[in-house]
């Protein structure tokens, strides 16, 4: 299988080596892949991605996009690519339409072509109506499926999304994500960053965790789901508790504000089953059960803790 991204030791040093941002990354990406790379505020993602796309320079390493060279086939690389970034950068004056008509044209497209590419790209994302609207009246979401639309208006084979959703209502984020698969489905490579670990969760195949410069995990999703050792849930109660059951080494209890309801975590092997016996001990019945927290943000924590005691 083609690789879409291969980063072999990649290094950034800021402030005369004394700050590293990459400490020498490796990371390889399959085409075809929708892939998660996550990481606290800092950690790295931002810069890694400002590599890839040519606005930051590395101190040290190669970057290979499609197989091409990002440093001796710079051309090639980046027509291979498409990015959306986390903030709005395109011109607020000008039309929808034709931001990505103008986008079209950085890379060679003829106008004609580009406004028949415009057109598809404005109705999968919804923005049809929109198209001879001054950017700036657009509500965030509709930005955010410009910015995509834009990042895609040369058909490039990878796409790299930054935060995406960030600031976008549930029912624009189910349509983006609906979207996204689509393209998945169709051949394109996306590398997603986002503080949303349920969205990582659900689109994606595989995930790289990134902490203070250096990559903590790399594995299928499913794989490191396998490895959950705790699980968090929303207990609503028929009536209201006035006394919490007592916690055990495998089934922890907390109090919430609405006394009707109580949070249970299931650590190491715990089951439902044993959650419901300690509750028919405690005389306690449960109306509804909601997860708390998804496994994958649990993951998350507890790895960087991990990583953070091993460099301590």
């Amino acid at each position: 299988m083609t690789i879409a991204l291969d980063i072999k030791n990649l290094q950034k040093t800021y402030r005369n080596g004394t700050i590293h941002a990459l400490k020498g990354i490796d990371l390889q990406i399959q085409s075809g892949d929708f892939f998660a790379l996550l990481g606290a505020n800092g950690a790295g993602k931002s810069t890694t991605i400002g590599i890839i796309s040519s606005l930051i320079k590395k101190t040290a390493g190669s970057v290979h996009i499609l197989g091409y060279d990002l440093d001796t086939q710079a051309n090639q690389a980046k027509k291979s690519l498409g990015v959306v970034p986390q903030e709005f950068n395109f011109n607020q004056f000008e039309k929808v339409e034709d931001i990505l008509i103008h986008q079209a044209g950085y890379y060679g497209i003829a106008a004609s072509i580009a406004r028949e590419k415009a057109a598809f790209y404005l109705k999968a994302l919804g923005l049809e109506a929109k198209a001879q609207t001054p950017s700036m009246r657009l509500s965030g979401g509709m930005k955010r499926r410009l910015m995509i639309a834009r990042a895609l208006i040369h058909q490039p084979r990878l796409l790299i999304l930054d935060e995406p959703t960030a600031g976008v209502d549930i029912e624009v984020r189910r349509l983006m994500w609906q979207f996204l698969q689509e393209i998945n489905q169709r051949g394109t490579t996306i590398i997603l960053t986002t503080h949303y670990l349920e969205e990582a969760e659900q689109l994606c195949r595989n995930v790289a965790i990134i902490d203070h410069g250096e990559i903590v995990v790399h594995q299928p999703i499913k794989k490191l789901l396998q490895h959950s050792q705790r699980k968090s849930f929303i207990l609503h109660l028929t009536a209201p508790v006035t006394k919490l059951p007592a916690s055990s080494d495998h089934v922890l209890f907390q109090a919430m504000d609405d006394p009707d309801c109580i949070e249970v975590s299931l650590v190491k092997h715990a089951s439902l089953n044993d959650l419901f016996r300690y509750l028919d001990q405690a005389g306690l019945k449960v109306s509804e059960i909601k997860t708390r927290r998804n496994r994958l943000e649990e993951l998350f924590v507890d790895l960087i803790d991990q990583h953070k005691h091993t460099k301590q």
